[in-house]
């Protein structure tokens, strides 16, 4: 295997088990998810053609064996139940998963306590309990746990919480306001919302829908937080809504989940399905079905952190297969990310791989039996896994895997990122391929490492309609490439919207108006330098390591 410096840099840091090589890394995991099928998942991942999720990575083959990426746990109205939660959130966390908490079924702050004279404290104090308690546990050792702290766009608490993150708190949190139906009727109508205590259904206020939508607009814009999360678009395409609904998502948003529930993830990586020019179906279908039948049998072997994860898991049997590599495969098939053939191209690949996936997992399903609680989904036929497609970040995966993340444009052409406690400067390997070296005396590279750009060098528009960064395709467009996946995901996508540091509250306003009308299930905006710890930046002084 070609493994760039930082792909080994990150395997050497996080993945590897000591003394062990990357083709090590692959035949543990290999060898303990598959007997007969060993080889061929072995060649799947040196290959790079589809990896899973990091906790497999880690944990497949040895005495921890927590293979899952995606956790819900629930928070109840009590103060023991609270804290077992807490609980079960460092147990998950050590094993290297990340947890979701809907905190909407906390009483809001100063309501009564029961048997006391005291006054509650609210989801947003408890929250911060749970923000220290993740400081204290590294995810199986190596790595910071992660959360996704949801409240509903009803609760009381609603307008603290759209703020909570200004003052650089919660950082180990990212926050998403759940908006229901009736908030958006509300806003249609012109009518107010009412803000109502879980505890008892009273109404402690109503407030201007628009000023709530404005609010969350004007909080994302100074620290990109909160996201959205549109729980009626969630609901309605809810696969198993005999269960109830779903009230909450993992730490990036893209597997919405009952409380319990754990997903296992994996990525195939697009750019390596090109040839020469074009999509090679045969093969994307290969790992598809390859990787459904990966992913599925990691269920089998994992060792879950709790009994009722496992019965939660067992009961659905989720697995989320996305991709990896979009606008690389965009680049060498010759097609500007900003443009209208990208979002076809974007849904006419999802729609191939759900489709092929789904069969796979029917076929599995016929084999081995259905998701016990298949007669609580909308399924009538054998199906093994209740959900089988989700668009991860791909965060870490792309780098091992040598390509861009997830469905993402390129970030920047050359930029500087953070793995674990060092700063790596990075060159896209795509520069040297596609683009000349020189021209006019200047030397292109150079350039590049200043910028992170091409908008600004002497090339032909084709070139630089090409290589445009996130930061240079329009918000607008980010939103759309996001809706064509999600019409064919049956989980959720996740997809930063990049806007330049110009951006404005009423921008941001708009690309949230945009991603629901185009049924996204969720949005998150991301304004360059709104933040000082920011895990990207654009141009590298000296770009050293090359992916």
């Amino acid at each position: 295997m070609k493994l760039s410096g930082a792909a080994l840099h990150l395997l050497k840091s996080r993945y590897l088990l000591p003394g062990e090589t990357p083709a090590d890394l692959f035949r543990r995991v290999a060898g303990a998810v598959g007997d007969a099928e060993a080889q061929e998942y072995f060649s799947l991942m040196s290959r790079r053609l589809f990896l899973p999720n990091s906790p497999t990575l880690m944990n497949a083959g040895t005495p921890l064996g927590q293979l899952s990426a995606c956790f819900v746990l629930p928070v109840e109205d009590t103060l023991q139940e609270i804290f077992a939660t807490l609980g079960h959130m460092a147990l998950i966390h050590k094993s290297g998963g990340g947890t979701g908490f809907s905190f909407s079924r906390l009483r809001p702050a100063g309501d009564a306590v029961n048997g006391t004279s005291g006054v509650a404290s609210g989801p947003i104090s408890f929250m911060h309990v749970f923000n220290t308690a993740t400081e204290a546990v590294k995810q199986g050792g190596r790595r910071r746990g992660a959360n996704m702290g949801v409240l509903a766009s009803s609760h009381p608490d609603i307008e603290r919480f759209v703020n909570s993150k200004r003052d650089g708190s919660l950082q180990n949190f990212n926050i998403s306001v759940g908006l229901d139906a009736r908030f958006f009727r509300c806003r249609e109508t012109g009518q107010s919302y009412d803000l109502v205590n879980p505890r008892d259904g009273s109404v402690w206020k109503s407030i201007a829908p628009a000023d709530l939508w404005r609010a969350v607009a004007a909080a994302a814009w100074a620290t990109g937080d909160p996201g959205m999360l549109f729980l009626d678009a969630i609901n309605r395409t809810n696969t198993t809504p005999g269960l109830g609904r779903i009230e909450a998502t993992n730490p990036c948003g893209e597997q919405p989940l009952y409380p319990y529930e754990s997903c296992n993830l994996g990525s195939i990586n697009l750019a390596r399905c090109i040839r020469k020019t074009d999509l090679d179906e045969e093969l994307l279908r290969t790992v598809t079905r390859k990787a459904v039948a990966f992913l599925d049998a990691v269920i089998d072997i994992n060792r879950f952190p709790l009994p009722e994860i496992r019965e939660a898991t067992l009961a659905t049997r989720k697995i989320g297969l996305g991709v990896m590599g979009f606008s690389e495969a965009l680049i060498r098939l010759g097609i500007p990310y900003a443009s209208g053939e990208a979002v076809a191209v974007a849904e006419a690949v999802m729609a191939f791989i759900n489709e092929e996936a789904r069969a796979t997992s029917h076929e599995l399903g016929e084999r081995k039996g259905s998701f016990p609680a298949i007669d609580h989904s909308v399924f009538a036929e054998e199906m093994r896994n209740a959900t089988v497609t989700t668009i991860a970040p791909t965060g870490s995966l792309h780098i091992i895997a040598d390509t861009t993340s997830g469905i993402e444009p390129v970030f920047s052409l050359a930029h500087t990122r953070q793995i674990g406690e060092e700063k790596v400067d990075i060159v896209s390997p795509l520069i040297r391929e596609y683009l000349p070296a020189r021209i006019g005396g200047m030397d292109i590279m150079t350039q590049i490492r200043k910028t992170g750009s091409i908008q600004d060098l002497p090339l032909d528009e084709d070139q630089r309609e090409l290589f445009r960064t996130a930061m240079e395709i329009a918000p607008e467009h980010h939103v759309r490439i996001q809706a064509a996946f999600q019409k064919h995901v049956d989980n959720a996508v996740s997809k930063t919207v990049n806007m330049p540091g110009p951006s404005t509250p009423d921008d941001v306003m708009q690309v949230f108006d945009l991603a629901h009308s185009l049924g996204c299930k969720g949005i998150t905006i991301y304004r360059y330098n709104s933040r000082p710890d920011q895990v990207l930046a654009q141009g590298c002084p000296v770009c050293a390591i090359d992916t």
